[in-house]
């Protein structure tokens, strides 16, 4: 349910934390870290469509393993050059980047399985003895 307003494009703390699933501390937290910038009137905290929209690619990002960082100069790119040329070659370079150590990751995770499975047959073999 949206806080009633002029535009049916605002949202409570409370709606976007029962939206996405998430509490309302990390929703502070993503504001106090500027990668959110709601309105304010009285203590209420009035987030707009585009707030919802961040919050949303903060979290796929995320998901997929960004940092906020990462995410915070995503928006700014973004937010500089609303054509996204170079939101999206920054993209890019970072989906590349993360897709090499993910690999990286899953190499060394198949290397430590074989030291394991030889580890464990080493003392099943000892066993036998």
């Amino acid at each position: 349910m949206s806080i009633k307003s002029n535009s049916p494009t605002s949202y409570s703390i409370s709606d976007l934390s029962k939206e996405f699933d998430i509490t309302t501390r990390s929703i502070r937290f993503y504001e106090d870290q500027g990668l959110l910038k709601p309105s304010r009137r009285g203590q209420t905290r009035i987030y707009s469509l585009k707030d919802k929209v961040r919050l949303k690619l903060i979290l796929r990002g995320k998901r997929l393993g960004f940092s906020l960082a990462e995410t915070r100069r995503l928006f700014e790119l973004y937010d500089a050059d609303k054509t996204s040329n170079s939101q999206l070659d920054t993209m890019l370079k970072l989906i590349a980047d993360k897709k090499a150590a993910l690999q990286q990751q899953m190499d060394d995770i198949q290397v430590v399985l074989m030291e394991l499975s030889s580890a464990e047959q080493q003392c099943r073999d000892a066993l036998q003895k």
